[in-house]
């Protein structure tokens, strides 16, 4: 079912978080402290709003110099086809070079209020949240041009050290596979 991201306040601090990697590293969020900010992408293998853009979105990210991590936060009991062996296939397809890490107990997803795969929450040099929102107007079968220009506009403003201004598009996708308990 699609979703629209839940738009954060703009401000909020990047939620902490410890996960591993599709090879087992751990990453955390104070990894990135000191930084010039952080770009979090919820994303999927199995959605097709995420493959819609992922080539585009590895692009993007390898043009710019912004640290990057994806998670996944899916049920892979229900989901199956977002298991770390999936992923990885996913990241080799997308072409993705930053950490693909995996949420199994979902805390991680809960705290950000991810609502949807792709969701964007991009963090500021203090990792205070500057810009959540879509990539671009694109999404799979409305004809629009795949640009990257929204996420992109956004990662340049935080880059020079400028708010994103608004409005914010909300990011459209898959909704997250949280499980029933």
């Amino acid at each position: 079912m699609a979703l629209a991201s839940r738009m954060v306040p703009l401000g909020t601090p990047a939620p902490d978080f410890t996960l591993p990697d599709l090879d087992h590293r751990t990453h955390s969020r104070a990894d990135f402290a000191g930084g010039p900010g952080l770009l979090v992408v919820f994303a999927s293998n199995h959605c097709p709003y995420v493959k819609h853009l992922e080539a585009a979105l590895g692009e993007l990210v390898d043009s710019l110099p912004i640290p990057t991590v994806a998670i996944c936060t899916n049920d892979i009991v229900s989901y199956p086809d977002d298991s770390p062996i999936r992923l990885r296939d996913q990241a080799i397809r997308a072409g993705w070079t930053f950490p693909y890490l995996v949420d199994e107990s979902q805390e991680v997803g809960h705290a950000f209020e991810a609502a949807c795969t792709p969701d964007f929450f991009l963090y500021d040099a203090t990792l205070a949240l500057a810009y959540r929102g879509a990539f671009d107007e694109s999404t799979p079968g409305n004809g629009k041009p795949l640009t990257g220009n929204a996420l992109r506009a956004a990662i340049e403003a935080v880059l020079d050290g400028k708010p994103v201004p608004e409005p914010h598009r909300p990011s459209m996708g898959c909704s997250i596979k949280w499980r029933a308990d």
